[in-house]
């Protein structure tokens, strides 16, 4: 049986089209006009951020000149993995949105909001090693989606005390959304606005709540877009996928991520299958384009890689070096450096096919920057001690040109090819070849320092890293790290026992 909440009729039932749009411009106005407080309006692009959107520059548009003094920040958080169809919509959208309120005299300031340097996806992925997202470890979401856009708000808050944040947020997207809407109105002391939970001062206006997905496209087929971005245009782009909901501002884990969205990230492994993309290019030759970040996305997710999933193109070990067990087998962490570095060929391949093959709108797209490039690099390098340095000659042989970094890395000499001579020596022994590497990498960074402090901590971190043979050995060290630290346990109960100790005594034994 499907959620009662979800049977909404119509909410242009009870007094028409006209009188209910009417009467919500004059609502927004109300509170418009009621304070000093900024506004910041999510803008995703898609149907329900476009209506909430448009009647906020429509009641703001209606007010006299001199009344129109609160700024109206509008925010689009762009992941850099979004599907590139919807992307590019933006993109246009945001350049006539800003056009058009500087010749309409309107307060309204587009922003694109990007993810830092640090937190973005195939700086994570490619650089760090970090495995697809996956339902219990979610890891690009607040990264790359709330981070931004909790920034944003929190400047506006410095800088005015508080901030009413306008989304597009609708009971009848789903059951849980309702909820979400619910909570938030109970714990709300201000007419129409509801306390945020995680951001301080900040305000929730969701002028749409009560909106059906119907109420949402009659809007927005009944009255023009108000910035001049074709309303009509925006309904043949839902035309071409089949799921339903749009990629939402996401400013809290409560909101669905666009995993169970209709547009979101084209990497997104929340989900089986991308169906928006897929959609899109069944129903469209001139999106057949797309098909590389399909098959890229798909090369990617765990689901694919057989009854192991993506274990076997992780470490066996953790992030830190560490070897952790779960119900006796080994937590496995980031992906090998093997699989890292094709995965970054695919991505490039990928990326100079759309640019030789895709329509003029997509021949300068880059599916990753240089600068994502060159911060993925130093970690490789820096972080992982991988001083094969093998991004530019990945990024050379793929794409036909230099790669455009200045900076050099030398080993006291060994470089890639003698990197590859010391692989050799060390055989299948791959483990072996990852310590010596680490080992000379570490002595290298030290020997540049003024104080070498830390250099021991270093070789030990490096040591107990490349301690194991293979990861049969390493589960079982770790099996019998646990046997014994299980006796040690008991034994310490025991005498804490025959001593009258407390549980807090013993440990001091």
């Amino acid at each position: 049986m499907s959620d009662p909440v979800l049977q909404r009729k119509s909410a242009f039932d009870e007094l028409g089209f006209k009188i209910t749009v009417d009467n919500l411009i004059k609502e927004i106005q109300q509170i418009y006009l009621a304070d000093e407080i900024p506004w910041v309006v999510g803008y995703s692009g898609g149907k329900d951020s476009t209506a909430t959107l448009q009647l906020v520059w429509m009641a703001v548009a209606q007010l006299p000149i001199d009344q129109r003094k609160k700024k109206v920040y509008v925010i689009t958080n762009d992941t850099l993995v979004e599907n590139p169809i919807v992307s590019l919509w933006v993109d246009k959208s945001l350049e006539i949105m800003d056009k058009a309120a500087i010749a309409a005299d309107l307060p309204i300031h587009p922003h694109k909001l990007v993810p830092a340097l640090d937190d973005r996806f195939w700086v994570k992925q490619l650089g760090w090693g970090f495995p697809a997202p996956r339902p219990k470890f979610r890891w690009c979401t607040h990264r790359i989606k709330i981070a931004p856009t909790s920034k944003f708000i929190q400047s506006v808050v410095r800088k005015s005390g508080e901030a009413i944040v306008v989304l597009g947020t609708r009971s009848a997207e789903s059951a849980s959304r309702a909820r979400v809407l619910q909570n938030h109105a109970l714990n709300s002391n201000r007419d129409h606005l509801n306390q945020h939970s995680d951001l301080p001062n900040a305000w929730i206006y969701p002028p749409i709540a009560d909106w059906s997905n119907d109420d949402v496209w009659t809007f927005l087929m009944q009255i023009e877009n108000a910035w001049g971005h074709s309303n009509k245009e925006l309904l043949n782009m839902y035309r071409g996928a089949t799921a339903d909901g749009e990629c939402p501002l996401v400013l809290d884990t409560n909101t669905p991520s666009c995993g169970s969205s209709r547009f979101g990230c084209w990497t997104c492994t929340l989900v089986e299958k991308d169906r928006s993309m897929e959609a899109m290019i069944i129903n469209d030759e001139e999106k057949e384009w797309m098909l590389p970040l399909l098959e890229l996305r798909n090369s990617f997710d765990f689901r694919t890689m057989g009854e192991r999933g993506d274990k076997g193109v992780r470490d066996f070990r953790r992030m830190s070096g560490k070897v952790q067990l779960y119900n006796g087998e080994p937590i496995h962490g980031p992906y090998t450096q093997a699989f890292r570095e094709d995965l970054l060929k695919k991505l490039l391949e990928a990326q100079l096919w759309i640019q030789e093959h895709g329509p003029e709108a997509v021949r300068t797209l880059e599916l990753i920057s240089i600068e994502e490039l060159k911060k993925i690099r130093d970690i490789w390098v820096e972080d992982k001690h991988e001083v094969e340095d093998s991004l530019p000659n990945i990024y050379e042989k793929t794409m036909g040109k230099p790669f455009p970094d200045e900076k050099r890395y030398s080993l006291s000499g060994l470089g890639y090819e003698e990197m590859e001579l010391l692989k050799d020596s060390c055989g299948d022994d791959d483990i072996h070849y990852q310590l010596v590497r680490e080992l000379l990498h570490v002595e290298k960074q030290h020997s540049l320092m003024t104080r070498r402090s830390g250099l021991f901590a270093s070789l030990e971190k490096a040591l107990e890293k490349g301690f194991y043979a293979d990861e049969d050995d390493a589960k079982q060290r770790a099996v019998d790290k646990f046997d014994i630290e299980q006796t040690v346990e008991n034994m310490l109960q025991e005498i804490a026992m025959q001593s009258n100790l407390s549980r807090v005594d013993y440990h001091d034994i």
